[in-house]
């Protein structure tokens, strides 16, 4: 028999409940707060440019890790003029699969010719859609791009920017020669294409081997800078965007 007060029977055993409501909803905020999914691949500021599967960066052109004010660590592209490209080569796709890229960049272009800031790229380029999905900046506006297996460009989205300003980019791609498809968001907001619709379904994949590449291409007469976060490639838009 219980020799505690009936009061402090109820007082004992309120307490008892509140704290086993407490232990299980810290359980469950936690369990909640787990992001799902996975993170596929991502490069690494701490480790530098060899995180990269690779770099196109020739001298006088420069790419590595700076300071940025905002963003920490992050990755600077700087095409000097008269220069093709500074890009880094991100991970080899696989034709039919499905994932989502988050990112931030900010640029400085000094004349106004158009450069790539990111490029889903294919091989062999010749014959083929050649980059079947691809972003450009030029005099104060951002596109997003779509070459079908002709090397034709469908326009399907644009945006005004200027130099010096961050802005996040995420994409969902589906992999396909015909039947790929597009998802976009800027800033954070899913974007609607010139077709009318959230999604674009036509090439992303073309060739033998598909991969990406940021930084700045197009050879023009002014420098140009691309400075961006660390892209990250998820099964999951939370995953790809938590870092940009």
């Amino acid at each position: 028999m219980s020799v505690l007060p009936h009061h402090r029977r109820l007082t004992v055993g309120a307490l008892a409940l509140a704290v086993f409501a407490i232990s299980c909803g810290s359980a469950a905020a936690g369990t909640a707060a787990a992001p799902a999914g996975k993170v596929l691949w991502t490069p690494s500021t701490k480790t530098g440019p060899s995180s990269f599967p690779g770099v196109q960066c020739a001298a006088p052109s420069t790419f590595g890790v700076v300071k940025d004010p905002v963003k920490g660590s992050v990755w600077r592209a700087f095409q000097a003029a008269n220069q093709e490209r500074c890009e880094t080569v991100g991970p080899d796709l696989k034709q039919s699969d499905t994932f989502y890229l988050g990112w931030s960049s900010k640029v400085d272009i000094k004349d106004d010719q158009s450069r790539y800031v990111f490029q889903l790229k294919c091989s062999p380029s010749e014959g083929t859609a050649n980059h079947p999905i691809e972003i450009d900046i030029t005099n104060g506006r951002v596109r997003l791009q779509e070459w079908d297996t002709g090397h034709n460009a469908h326009p399907l989205w644009t945006a005004p920017v200027k130099n010096g300003e961050w802005h996040s980019y995420a994409l969902k791609v589906h992999l396909g020669r015909t039947d790929g498809t597009i998802d976009f968001w800027f800033d954070g907001k899913k974007q609607t294409f010139s077709t009318g619709s959230g999604t674009f379904k036509g090439t992303t994949w073309d060739g033998d081997r598909n991969y990406l590449k940021w930084g700045s291409y197009h050879q023009n007469q002014g420098d140009a800078t691309n400075t961006f976060t660390s892209p990250v490639m998820a099964t999951t838009l939370a995953l790809a965007t938590a870092g940009s």
